[in-house]
């Protein structure tokens, strides 16, 4: 699995400001819902209901939210920068402000588990995250993204 199969460059969003970790999934609804194509109120709903089971901030301003919904066939991501850090009820209670999402089936299976374990592993390299805080341009940030993984599998 390649971050280049769940990514698409349009789900690459850096966001000013939001006020709350609800707000946050209302826009990743909104976001999936313009990349690809899912009722923006089911992913919203999918991600808080996930994210009522436990806080997916893991530490060092990185958050991991997810969610599985039905009418998927394959697992999407969406990443946000937030210039401003939100509360997020981290692990090292550090507020986010790197953000990836993934969207996968409701169905039995391993991709949702490699898609969780290949951007943790991206988002746990120092470099890349240093990488993507220093830089606001959508195609930007995407092409660390998915550089580092080609890097990384190399």
């Amino acid at each position: 699995m390649d971050l280049t199969q769940i990514l698409r460059p349009e789900a690459v969003r850096v966001v000013s400001a939001v006020s709350s970790k609800k707000r946050l999934f209302h826009d990743l609804g909104e976001s999936a819902s313009a990349c690809h194509g899912l009722p923006a109120a089911e992913v919203t709903e999918a991600l808080l209901d996930r994210e009522g089971l436990g806080p997916t901030g893991f530490g060092n301003g990185v958050a991991l939210p997810h969610a599985r919904l039905r009418q998927l066939d394959h697992v999407v991501g969406l990443f946000l920068r937030l210039e401003k850090p939100l509360d997020f009820d981290a692990v090292d209670r550090q507020p986010v402000d790197l953000v990836f999402a993934l969207i996968a089936p409701d169905a039995p299976g391993v991709d949702h588990l490699k898609a969780l374990a290949l951007v943790s592993r991206t988002l746990r390299n120092g470099s890349t995250c240093a990488k993507l805080r220093a830089n606001t341009d959508p195609a930007t940030l995407y092409a660390i993204l998915t550089e580092t993984h080609a890097h990384q599998a190399a």
